[in-house]
């Protein structure tokens, strides 16, 4: 039915002054989903509007809260655009009794309204609630700002509390062997593995420092004092020993020791796995083949084919799988075979944070709470990532991926190069606070973050 309206203006004593040619019919206030007149005319946050039962219905066929016209989230629970329903009722009274009368005969829209309603009442109930909680936490605002407050608390204290550990425990990565005391030639030997400890007095009596393990050579290490008699353990010591006549100074052997060795490199691996664990994967190939991605691989991806049961070949390998090498003598790991290159492919396409997942694994026994840590955060990360990409399609943006990785890709170059370009001149606090806010404090924002992902699923699923 068309209807048209013609548009007066008045003067203030309200005497018609001019008509407007101006006319006004039903179909420029029609729903878009009926495109009839608009009915009790419900307005989303992205501006369309459609009649209240329309609306209803959509809702009711798709549970979806998006626009039935553009597809985008509509945030808590839509009400009548009152003066869009009272202009559409003045200037079309007619059509919109008969539409209400044609309403009232249709069941279906009666039940489809119901069900809205109900649901609308339900998220109306959930927010005052949430609204009661916060009013009973203190409005939320000032725990809130506490709860901020203690957090930065505990990340000063652990930074100041991690190191003061560092400056003990790194030490011997900056100092020159040479210049070690016995107590320091015995830290280095207990790091070697469980086996060394045997040794710890027997180097303790003969006051062994660091200029004098610099001359020892392997047949004296099967003499007094030491009498070390396994051919595996001599061999072991005196590999790691040319390492660290190479060097000069004990390489590193664990996180910390990596990080005091090489703090921009360790914060920018840090992020980049957890921003970016495909992109930093394929940097550590790229530009840290030997150094890091090898170690890296043959870690996530070990050879089945036989067991490792000679001493040698652990030492060779843990050595190697620290990541941590200098450019001396060391034994070097061999090219990944084609079996753990497929896994690893594998891995890295679809399940990304797994490797990472499996790499702190592996270091539990060097780093307990510090690799939990990290295989929580990873199985977090995974989470998010899948609740993203079912985002992208259940909404039906994959032909805008193409666009979205390489915005993701750009954000992390940047972010890269502004890392390797500033943390010199950024304070050593700052970086470590930094450092340890994404190791420890990461996990716990995460776990908000699929907290409220799951709750958001769970609304649009009723």
């Amino acid at each position: 039915m068309e209807e048209d309206v013609k548009l007066e203006s008045a003067n203030d004593d309200g005497s018609s002054r001019a008509k407007l040619d101006r006319n006004i019919s039903v179909s420029e206030f029609s729903c878009n989903c009926c495109y009839d007149i608009l009915v009790n005319p419900t307005t989303l946050n992205c501006g369309h509007s459609f009649c209240r039962h329309c609306l209803a219905l959509w809702w009711v066929s798709s549970k979806k809260t998006e626009c039935p016209e553009c597809r985008d989230k509509w945030e808590g629970f839509p009400k009548v655009n009152i003066l869009l329903r009272d202009v559409i009722e003045k200037l079309f009274p007619d059509t919109i009794k008969e539409k209400y009368e044609d309403l009232e005969q249709n069941p279906e829209i009666a039940r489809a309204l119901q069900a809205f309603n109900k649901y609308g009442n339900e998220q109306n109930q959930s927010s005052s609630r949430d609204g009661r909680a916060n009013q009973q936490r203190g409005g939320g605002g000032f725990f809130s700002g506490v709860l901020t407050a203690l957090t930065g608390v505990a990340v000063v204290l652990l930074v100041y509390h991690w190191s003061s550990r560092e400056s003990e425990h790194d030490l011997l990565v900056h100092k020159p062997v040479s210049k070690w005391s016995p107590e320091e030639v015995v830290l280095w030997l207990e790091q070697l593995g469980p086996w060394a400890s045997h040794y710890k007095d027997r180097f303790l009596s003969g006051r062994v420092n660091g200029r004098l393990l610099l001359t020892l050579a392997e047949e004296e290490f099967s003499k007094e004092p030491y009498s070390i008699e396994s051919t595996s353990h001599r061999k072991a010591i005196i590999m790691e020993l040319e390492r660290v006549k190479t060097l000069g100074v004990k390489p590193p052997q664990n996180l910390w020791e990596y990080k005091a060795v090489n703090p921009g490199k360790s914060l920018f691996l840090l992020y980049a796995l957890k921003s970016s664990p495909r992109l930093s994967m394929l940097y550590m190939y790229l530009f840290d083949y030997t150094e890091t991605f090898l170690p890296f691989i043959h870690t996530t991806c070990p050879l089945q084919e036989e067991e490792e049961d000679d001493i040698i070949t652990k030492f060779i390998v843990s050595v190697a799988l620290s990541a941590l090498r200098g450019n001396a003598g060391i034994p070097d790991l061999q090219d990944p075979t084609w079996p753990q290159w497929r896994e690893f492919l594998v891995k890295y396409l679809f399940l990304p944070y797994q490797l990472l997942a499996e790499f702190a694994w592996d270091w539990l026994e060097v780093h307990y709470w510090t690799s939990r840590f990290i295989i929580v955060n990873a199985m977090l990360l995974s989470v998010l990532e899948l609740f993203s990409f079912w985002r992208i399609w259940s909404t039906s943006q994959l032909r805008s991926l193409p666009r979205l990785m390489w915005g993701h890709f750009w954000k992390m170059s940047t972010q890269g190069l502004f890392v390797a370009i500033f943390w010199p001149v950024i304070p050593q606090f700052v970086c470590n606070c930094l450092f340890y806010w994404a190791l420890y404090f990461n996990p716990i924002i995460n776990i908000d973050l699929v907290v409220k992902k799951i709750r958001r699923l769970e609304t649009q699923a009723l």
